[in-house]
């Protein structure tokens, strides 16, 4: 890192804290701070869904996959993300949009009371926020290996820096600072990748990338290689439909803070482009990577390497640049999305006062939320030591434990589902973290495939098996379902009528 990198670097970070100073003037209550009350343009939403499904995980523990089995890289991760949102659109967006702007909803969650009942929604609550905690750590472990590999930072230092940071702009600029920072992030990545492809491209001779696969390790050109099988990549486009269109909750809020359901569904369509056509851009040079950087002990290093080898000054700091906005813009979603759970979901329960909260002492409340969930997720991140953290995390227990807690969320929306109560919903949870623990921790020689898919597997059949066995469908539930199918009606001014989204639905105004 020469004085140039860290000027880019420095420079990042007042962008940042612009944009949360900014964005502190556009908020004035919990409905502001979780969803903006809709205001976010279609295109906006669309860019900060695809970039909060990025982190410096990508160019870490995927960075290794494609430095040890190539292209398969792409087939396994974005292709299937790409393939899952553009589902998404058509079944999910539009309804996660209409449960703000016709129930008030601030939190993806906040439905499941009325959709089954107050336990449902509380296991979920507890099991899912307990999951985007050690999520979160593997994000700052991430980050703090590349500053490691760049600048010589120690872990527990990269990660308390770039923790702080993000604690700061997103507790005072909510929703807007984490959209508006997606924003930034993908202008950054643009630049950043666009750099880094044309550097091998230069390196390698300008028959690249069509001329780089007879040199590359046998299978590196194999959409199936390594230790990814078909079996996986069908695993992971069955998680990932489920996990980036609101099983993963801070994706949810994206749909939710666009203007209209249809809105929501042009957002998702863009996001699925974007994800289906760039990451190709960033991964061909890290599928590259071995004959530039040739004979690693360590792929989660690879791209780090690349940049030292090819960028020149000024450029690694930009790099670096877009590895603290990918983390950052992905951790300020989760902990926006988290606060909300807590905020709209648990405390209520826990303390029935909370109910009763002005709208300026919710907003506070929503704050301090955020600190302590960053807080935790931090220490967690500092006492792993990182090592092989990252990639087991990600791949082992989040896309594992992602389909039991989404299952009941997701298709509560569904109108095909209306007979699916309670019961099947707890079961469906409790089965499928069960397959789980079974196929992670006592079958012998489990396979990846495994260890992601039958969890979600098990779920989707109990929660289907138990709606058409133990049947609970009542008015109440078939009027919420029916609710989410068309967008508000609106008035002669062109507006549509809104709930109040200051107070949790039901509860009574101070």
């Amino acid at each position: 890192m020469s004085a140039l990198d860290w000027i880019v670097v420095a420079g990042y970070f007042l962008v940042v804290v612009a944009i949360g100073w900014w964005s502190k003037n556009r908020i004035h209550s919990v409905a502001d701070f979780f969803t903006a009350r809709g205001q976010i343009p279609w295109w906006l939403s669309g860019v900060s869904h695809h970039m909060s499904g990025y982190s410096a995980v990508m160019f870490v523990a995927f960075a290794a996959v494609a430095y040890n089995d190539g292209v398969t890289v792409y087939f396994w991760w974005p292709l299937t993300i790409g393939l899952g949102v553009g589902v998404g659109a058509f079944l999910f967006a539009a309804r996660w949009n209409r449960l703000r702007a016709k129930h008030g909803v601030a939190s993806p969650l906040e439905y499941l009371t009325r959709r089954y009942n107050l336990p449902t929604q509380q296991v979920l609550a507890y099991s899912g926020a307990a999951l985007k905690v050690v999520d979160i750590a593997a994000k700052w472990v991430a980050i703090s290996v590349l500053l490691q590999g760049f600048a010589d930072i120690p872990l527990e230092t990269g990660i308390i820096f770039t923790g702080v940071a993000t604690m700061a702009y997103m507790t005072v600029g909510g929703l807007w600072a984490d959209v508006l920072t997606d924003m930034g992030q993908f202008v950054i990545q643009a630049v950043a990748g666009v750099a880094m492809l044309v550097a091998v491209m230069i390196e390698l001779g300008v028959g690249f990338p069509f001329t780089m696969w007879g040199d590359l390790p046998d299978g590196h050109g194999d959409p199936v290689s390594g230790s990814v099988t078909t079996w996986l990549i069908l695993a992971f486009l069955l998680v990932k439909t489920f996990e980036y269109n609101g099983g993963m909750w801070n994706l949810a809020q994206r749909y939710m803070s666009a203007p209209s359901g249809s809105e929501a569904r042009r957002a998702a369509a863009l996001s699925s482009a974007l994800w289906l056509v760039w990451p190709l851009i960033l991964f061909l040079p890290m599928i590259a990577a071995p004959l530039i950087v040739p004979g690693l002990g360590n792929g989660e290093e690879s791209y780090i390497a690349l940049s030292k080898e090819l960028l020149p000054a000024g450029l690694i700091g930009l790099m670096l640049a877009g590895f603290f906005s990918h983390t950052m813009a992905m951790v300020a979603s989760d902990s926006n999305v988290i606060s909300a759970v807590i905020t709209r979901d648990i405390a209520p329960v826990l303390v029935p006062r909370v109910r009763r909260m002005t709208d300026a002492a919710q907003l506070l409340f929503a704050r301090i939320t955020t600190v302590l969930f960053v807080t935790v997720s931090m220490t967690l991140a500092i006492a792993t030591g990182g090592e092989g953290f990252v990639l087991k995390t990600v791949v082992e227990l989040v896309a594992a434990t992602m389909g039991p807690i989404s299952i009941p969320l997701m298709l509560g929306l569904l109108p095909w589902f209306r007979r699916v109560g309670p019961t099947a919903a707890i079961t469906s949870w409790a089965g499928g973290l069960l397959v789980w623990y079974v196929v992670r921790y006592v079958a012998e020689d489990s396979t990846q495939a495994a260890i992601v898919g039958l969890p979600l597997l098990t779920s989707l059949a109990l929660y289907i098996g138990v709606g058409l066995l133990r049947p609970e469908r009542t008015p109440e539930r078939d009027a919420l379902i029916d609710s989410l199918s068309t967008d508000p009606v609106e008035d002669a001014h062109g507006a549509a009528a809104v709930p109040p989204q200051g107070k949790a639905p039901g509860v009574p105004a101070n």
